[in-house]
């Protein structure tokens, strides 16, 4: 049921209750009066004549002193000192208008005292009883005590399932809900008793053992808000799936979870552009490098739904590309698929590959991304990154390819270190490759993603099992996060409007401090950080910034059809000439194996690695 309609209906039931008091008590009253005895009927004749302007009155009294905020299944010292007031002041209102109708004609001065405790006792016992039955009812529960934050669709299909468990394992006493208009009522008869900043003293007030989160649309920043709360009642709490489950209507008790450090960090669901999605994607051949990745293979998940006729899976990892592959045979046994075991470093394979596939779109996310490693394994970066994303795009032009979408990072833009310096150089090769023979090669930028192999959250998650302590370079290193299925939904969005020669860049939102993300790990593990997991500052590893940057300052940054992309019009200030120059020492050096000569390649095209210490051994 519609939360107003079942709000009104509520009151209304209520105000109704508390309007048929009057008429009881204002005629019991003249009852006691004459002892529980015959009532003269000049008296009774009084009564029945005054009785419209008693209801009139108290009525308006009930609605105006706010009977109707609080909730009969938590009546409690507030409500009584309401219902005090409100029966106080219509006694009093009462008398005097009745006395200004008529001059109290056939009105005892009895009547009013009488009148008044009668209201009481009427208002009150109903509410108090109805607490103690719905109290005695839960006493009888073996069941935690559950209280549910949200009161929106997700919470109602919660509700539902709690009460509908034969083994009453969880108790819903009430909801939380800081939208006004659903306060005061109540979803499949669970009052919502406040807003969310009032948690702990309901929980205090209730006696809740546990809390459950059933707000599946809220935003990273309300997460963190909530979590905040929660975490301040010591209790543990649980969250209902994404919004997506819930709009399949699958939010059931079976689906409640811990709360993970992707609902903190993450942001609301992204709105796809579908119609460009089908025109750009639909029915080609596309191929996928480092397909077995964490990037790749989650492309190779999203591909797989938006119409593309084949796809053509690309690593060099054995284990990865057997993974992906058989997901791919389990999941989506109707798509048409190969895969190919090959080093993109390996020239001959490539291009073998490319003259026989033809693929029409070419996803390249194959690279080295491990700064620390890096920083003294420069030849095998420069082998990766630069020369096997220069024999992917060559062979990409040769055999005809429509599209070229290279995978970069926010550690392109002003590299301090040898990974990011690779990357800006594969940024500079699709500068260089692109529009010949019509092939348009697009860059898709964005910052760190939650998950992702080497990265930060699977080493705090395995330092915090082994007790701690949990390691963080600088305590006030920020970087940009996002889902790795959101960023590759914005590269497949990306690959749909890009025209070439673009540089896109995704909205990371805001960036996160490395010692919150600890912080918040710890405590979603059921500890307190510093008291049972210690953090530990070990300072800024070789080539590490302090904070990360998604674009130049001399960049212009322009908006694109869809919210969350924008595009970076400028790319490497030089010629192509520069540019294959540059490529070809860099290239050079790395058969050579000369990390002083890879550096000095590095400088003609303009990307200049300051932290030159630790990466002088190749």
């Amino acid at each position: 049921m519609n939360p107003l309609i079942d709000r009104l209906r509520t009151r209304t039931t209520a105000f109704i209750h508390d309007v048929l008091t009057i008429p009881v008590s204002w005629l019991l009253a003249y009852w006691l009066r004459f002892n529980l005895d015959h009532i003269p009927p000049e008296f009774i004749n009084g009564a029945l004549h005054s009785l419209p302007w008693v209801m009139l009155i108290q009525g308006t009294i009930y609605w105006l002193f706010g009977l109707y905020r609080g909730v009969w299944r938590f009546a409690s010292l507030p409500d009584l000192v309401r219902i005090t007031k409100a029966a106080l002041a219509g006694t009093a209102l009462i008398l005097f208008v009745l006395f200004i109708v008529n001059r109290s004609a056939l009105v005892p001065r009895s009547i009013p005292v009488l009148y008044f405790g009668l209201q009481l006792l009427l208002l009150a016992s109903p509410r108090l009883i109805y607490r103690w039955l719905k109290d005695h009812r839960l006493t009888l529960s073996a069941g935690q005590r559950v209280l549910i934050i949200g009161a929106g669709r997700a919470g109602e299909m919660l509700v539902r399932d709690l009460l509908r468990d034969p083994q009453q394992a969880y108790v819903p006493l009430g909801f939380v809900d800081d939208k006004l208009h659903r306060q005061g009522s109540e979803v499949r008869g669970i009052p919502i008793v406040g807003a969310t900043a009032e948690i702990p003293a309901i929980v205090t007030r209730l006696g809740i053992d546990l809390l459950m989160l059933a707000i599946p649309s809220a935003t990273a920043r309300e997460m963190r808000r909530l979590v905040e709360i929660c975490e301040h009642t010591g209790l543990p709490f649980r969250t209902v799936p994404e919004l997506h489950g819930v709009m399949r209507g699958q939010v059931h008790l079976s689906q409640l979870r811990p709360v993970s450090i992707e609902d903190l960090l993450g942001r609301e669901q992204i709105t796809l552009d579908w119609t460009a999605l089908q025109q750009g994607l639909a029915g080609r051949d596309i191929l996928i490098t480092g397909a077995g990745g964490s990037i790749g293979s989650e492309l190779v998940r999203q591909l797989a739904v938006s119409g593309a006729a084949r796809l053509i899976l690309v690593d060099n990892g054995e284990f990865n590309l057997y993974r992906i592959a058989l997901e791919l045979t389990e999941t989506h046994p109707e798509m048409r698929f190969a895969r190919h075991l090959l080093d993109i470093t390996d020239a001959p394979a490539v291009t073998a590959l490319f003259h026989d596939e033809r693929p029409a779109l070419v996803f390249h996310a194959a690279a080295y991304k491990h700064v620390p490693l890096l920083q003294d394994q420069v030849r095998a970066a420069v082998r990766n990154n630069v020369t096997g994303t220069r024999i992917v795009a060559e062979a990409a032009v040769a055999s005809g390819c429509e599209h070229f979408v290279l995978i970069s990072t926010d550690k392109a833009v002003n590299p301090t270190n040898v990974m990011g310096a690779t990357k800006r150089v594969a940024e500079a090769i699709c500068q260089l490759y692109d529009g010949q023979r019509g092939c348009r090669f697009i860059t898709v930028r964005f910052g760190n993603v939650l998950g992702s192999a080497g990265s930060v959250v699977p080493r705090f998650q395995r330092q915090i099992e082994q007790g701690g302590p949990v390691t963080v370079t600088h305590s006030e290193i920020e970087r940009f996060f996002m889902t790795i299925p959101e960023a590759c939904q914005l590269i497949m969005q990306a690959a749909a409007i890009g025209e070439g020669g673009e540089i896109f860049v995704l909205d990371m939102g805001e960036p996160i401090k490395i010692r919150y993300l600890a912080e918040q790990m710890i405590r979603l593990s059921g500890h307190e950080p510093e008291r049972d997991i210690a953090i530990i500052y070990t300072g800024l590893r070789p080539g590490e910034k302090l904070y990360e940057e998604l674009f130049y300052a001399t960049e212009e940054l322009v908006a694109t059809r869809h919210p969350k992309i924008r595009v970076a019009r400028r790319g490497i200030g030089l010629t192509d000439d520069a540019i294959a120059l540059g490529l070809d020492a860099l290239q050079a050096a790395a058969v050579a194996a000369d990390a002083v000569a890879m550096l000095a390649a590095f400088d003609l095209l303009e990307i200049h690695v300051p932290n030159r210490a630790p990466v002088l051994s190749s």
